[in-house]
């Protein structure tokens, strides 16, 4: 058996592709499909299938694209009503690809057209059994029932159907299969992922919170409190996702542009997202520009925050960078890219444009000053589960995927100290508040992990 995780870290998002005897199949493809053609040409395998676990809701799919470079068919779910070729699929169907045998598993719950994919290599009877759980199940976690996915059941109904597809489909697979999922830490599928991006049955019965003994009742509650809030876009890439998307070639384009016609775009309405990391961006940026690094989530947090109608233009560390950044929008469905600032920064103030700058300070200096002010208005832009394992004394919580809708909550008039995790959202934060005006604001460099390993004082929020 040729069997290879694919792990693309910006979209903590796994794919797979499985082959023998020639032939392959290509499991929850991301939008960018080359990685599959030359992984299958260096195995000598022609891809035969497409599987979509389910219509994903937090990338676009390359599914279409691969299918007609391929001649590949799709297989989806029968719930799925996917509106591009493909072979519906229901419980117990199999399929073989050369000595593999594929069998599906209806497990609805994440989205009700959900399957699991068992694999068996039958020339090799010793070899552990597979099952590929897309978003049904993942590692330390399960699916959130309550995602755009779901449209026309309950949160509810779907987890429901979770408990039932995990306890009378999964957890009926021996201890010792395989599991590989759609996703790891820091996907908005789940909400406490695991880092790890396999595990047996067997551990997760043994470890998976989600999968302790409870009843069906104690289980749609567990799984219908405390959800994150639903980003914008999951809604907009399904929607992409049903009907498939045309070649990424045709949506990662981004014109040069000088710095005049960056000023005169931005005056029209325009972003200008700057991906450098968040020390860069600090010390110099474009005044109103959003930071959002290429070093960290780029994609989650670009679809979360920038909508999808405004027009985005592009300024980078270095131009080599551009159709990185472009076909990272690309993979989350964004057709808004109106170019990039040829020569960045350094071009910006080669011509005499101004620049602006946070302020910047690291733990240490956070810790100095919170002893000296008690008072000290420090936000915390952390996830709830973050902020509620500990936290800067006298933080509160403003969640960075709700940030702009709570902005206004916020004092102009105090100077506001802002901390994430790594800083690396807290930059995002920031480069928010600049852009209505807020500028008495300090950044925390290194954030919260930085904190803790300095050993500064941290303590539970009451309402934790």
């Amino acid at each position: 058996m040729y069997f290879k995780q694919l792990y693309l870290g910006c979209l903590a998002h796994a794919s797979y592709i499985i082959g023998s005897r020639g032939d392959a199949v290509v499991v929850d493809p991301q939008r960018d499909i080359e990685t599959y053609l030359t992984e299958a040409a260096a195995a000598n395998l022609h891809i035969r299938y497409i599987i979509e676990t389910h219509v994903h809701a937090d990338f676009v799919s390359g599914h279409r694209e691969l299918a007609e470079r391929t001649g590949a068919t799709i297989l989806m779910g029968w719930r799925a009503d996917a509106l591009f070729a493909h072979r519906p699929v229901r419980d117990g169907d199999t399929f073989a690809v050369g000595d593999l045998e594929l069998r599906i598993l209806e497990t609805p719950g994440h989205t009700p057209e959900g399957i699991s994919v068992v694999i068996t290599d039958r020339a090799n009877p010793e070899a552990n059994t597979k099952v590929l759980t897309g978003d049904t199940l993942f590692i330390g976690d399960v699916g959130r029932p309550d995602l755009i996915g779901s449209k026309g059941y309950s949160s509810e109904q779907m987890a429901e159907m979770l408990y039932d597809s995990l306890h009378e489909k999964l957890l009926k697979l021996d201890d010792t299969v395989e599991v590989f999922p759609a996703h790891g830490a820091g996907s908005l599928c789940g909400r406490n992922i695991s880092k790890e991006t396999t595990s047996t049955i067997g551990v997760q019965r043994r470890e998976n919170h989600a999968l302790a003994p409870m009843s069906k009742t104690d289980f749609v509650s567990l799984m219908t409190r405390g959800l994150p809030e639903q980003p914008a876009y999951f809604a907009i890439d399904a929607d992409l996702n049903r009907r498939g998307v045309p070649a990424l070639e045709s949506a990662a384009r981004a014109t040069s542009m000088s710095p005049a016609d960056v000023a005169r775009k931005m005056r029209e309405g325009a972003l200008l997202l700057d991906v450098r990391p968040s020390e860069v961006y600090g010390p110099e940026h474009v005044k109103d520009s959003m930071n959002i690094g290429l070093d960290g989530q780029f994609a989650s947090w670009a679809g979360t925050l920038v909508p999808f109608d405004r027009p985005v233009i592009i300024l980078t560390e270095n131009d080599a960078q551009v159709e990185e950044t472009a076909v990272r929008l690309a993979r989350i469905g964004f057709s808004s890219l109106v170019g990039y600032l040829a020569g960045g920064i350094v071009a910006w103030k080669a011509v005499g444009m101004p620049v602006a700058t946070t302020s910047q300070i690291d733990v240490d200096e956070l810790d100095r000053r919170l002893r000296a002010d008690p008072d000290l208005y420090l936000v915390d832009v952390r996830r709830p589960g973050e902020f509620n394992a500990g936290i800067a004394p006298g933080a509160f919580s403003m969640p960075l995927a709700s940030f702009e809708q709570m902005m206004d909550q916020l004092d102009p008039n105090r100077q506001l100290y802002v901390i994430c995790g790594s800083g690396y959202r807290s930059s995002i934060a920031t480069s928010m508040l600049e852009s209505v005006g807020v500028t008495n604001v300090v950044d925390v460099a290194g954030g919260m992990g930085a904190y803790a390993a300095a050993g500064l004082r941290t303590v539970v929020p009451v309402s934790a």
